[in-house]
């Protein structure tokens, strides 16, 4: 027998936690496609409910804010786009570490510029929103930064570079990266937008100098 909905137990076939689940997944699908094309900023909660066949006190309940949905997308794609990066370093191990280091963020780009409503949220609008989402951002670049440091530190140990401290260089190719990739969303460049190809081959060139490679 199916429980109160207003519960724990089951409703329909799904407890409260998969109904939860279930609203959290469509919320967050509508805000890459609205944060994607139209912008958080322009984007209100009631549009997102819409698009998501979510009541809004749903989504008060189930998210608590705008700011906090942005923060959820951003999360799963980079989620995703790290386990790529750090898939493509095992599978690399073998290989030089100018190999491996390119490899892994031609892995990660692939990812979060999957299409141009990913790259759109990850790297132009999540820029300067709120305190709280730009502490997110802090705490991804320190992610980032460590799977960096972490390669560079261990080619140092093999002899393959000279040892240093890596952790600005790491930064410095995180923010090329980051504005390399603006660039597929909102081109500057005379001639039109740049390619994924075009941008990862910038950065092995970044990386070649920074680490003495080339």
């Amino acid at each position: 027998m199916a429980g109160d909905p207003r519960g724990g137990r089951n409703y329909a076939g799904l407890s409260r936690e998969e109904r939860v689940a279930q609203r959290r997944t469509r919320l967050i699908d509508a805000a890459l496609e609205l944060f994607g094309t139209q912008g958080y900023a322009t984007t209100p909660i009631e549009r997102l409910c819409t698009v998501a066949n979510v009541s809004t006190r749903s989504f008060y309940e189930d998210v608590g804010s705008r700011e906090a949905l942005l923060i959820a997308l951003a999360d799963r794609v980079c989620t995703r786009a790290v386990d790529q990066a750090i898939s493509s370093l095992t599978r690399n191990r073998a290989e030089p570490l100018a190999v491996r280091m390119l490899d892994a963020f031609r892995s990660y780009l692939a990812v979060t510029c999957a299409d141009q409503r990913s790259a759109r949220v990850l790297y132009v609008e999540v820029v300067g929103v709120s305190p709280a989402v730009e502490e997110w951002r802090r705490e991804q670049r320190r992610l980032l930064a460590s799977l960096l440091v972490g390669e560079a530190r261990r080619a140092a140990e093999r002899g393959e570079i000279k040892s240093r401290r890596f952790e600005l260089f790491a930064l410095a190719v995180i923010g090329s990266v980051h504005a390399l990739a603006q660039e597929l969303v909102q081109s500057t460049m005379p001639g039109g937008a740049v390619s994924l190809d075009e941008i990862c081959a910038e950065i092995a060139f970044f990386v070649d100098c920074g680490l003495g490679l080339g």
